[in-house]
């Protein structure tokens, strides 16, 4: 079977004056196209650590990483940057948008980085600012003139502009009011299930029913896994089954 990510023996340590913190184990992890993973675990555990290593947006000490069965882990930062560009899309609590520039110019610098035809660009845009629920009129604002969950939904539109082949997200819910957040995760669900990868760290409950499967990570080791399936709204046994799962972790 190919995995579309793939890490080997991953390890990431931190030097802090004599002392050495070693954050991730020799961890492996494999990832299925299609897959909606979701990484939980207590604060400190190495989640973020985890996914920007994943990604390519950190190196790890040792180990490998492999994204379509290309190994990453040792190209250069120039070509590590065009990777991310090409095949990963990323979305964080924070939403990163440059004040200076509208919505519409957020999202586009990023699709116009893969993409050199501007015009189809900006109508798959306007096609998944739609899906996302932002009105027409957003797009000529500035994200100081968005509410919080407007600017993180822009946010995912940016994200995923390029049709990244995995879609990262770190805590992508976390400075959001609840019915904001249903929202958001109403369109990963969306995406997931049109085939989108997706692989998210997150420490709300709401969020790790979205996935088909749910790894726990303490003290830089993945603990255990469950496989859930496909995601259907108001599953109660599939409400149990996370919740059952966390307690024996501890969380």
């Amino acid at each position: 079977m190919s995995y579309v990510l793939e890490a080997t023996d991953l390890c990431k340590s931190f030097s802090n004056e004599s002392v050495q913190q070693h954050v991730l184990k020799n961890l492996n992890l494999k990832i299925e196209k299609g897959d909606f993973v979701v990484i939980m675990g207590n604060s400190g555990s190495g989640k973020s650590t985890l996914l920007y290593a994943l990604s390519g947006m950190d190196r790890p000490s040792l180990g490998s990483i492999k994204i379509d069965g290309e190994e990453i882990s040792k190209y250069s930062n120039d070509k590590l940057a065009l990777i991310r560009r090409k095949k990963c899309g990323f979305v964080f609590q924070q939403n990163y948008l440059n004040d200076t520039m509208s919505v519409m110019d957020n999202i586009l610098v990023s699709g116009l980085l893969v993409s050199k035809n501007k015009k189809e660009t900006v109508s798959y845009a306007l096609e998944m600012m739609k899906k996302a629920g932002l009105n027409e009129n957003v797009r000529g604002k500035y994200p100081t003139q968005l509410s919080g969950g407007e600017a993180q939904r822009v946010a995912l539109v940016r994200s995923i502009i390029n049709k990244p082949e995995i879609l990262f997200a770190d805590e992508p819910t976390g400075a959001l009011n609840s019915s904001n957040t249903i929202n958001v995760l109403d369109i990963f669900t969306e995406l997931n299930n049109g085939g989108q990868t997706i692989v998210m760290v997150t420490h709300d409950m709401r969020a790790a029913r979205r996935a088909n499967k749910l790894f726990y990570l303490s003290d830089g080791v993945i603990m255990d896994q469950i496989v859930l399936g496909k995601y259907t709204p108001h599953d109660e046994r599939r409400h149990e089954q996370v919740r059952e799962f966390l307690t024996k972790m501890g969380w």
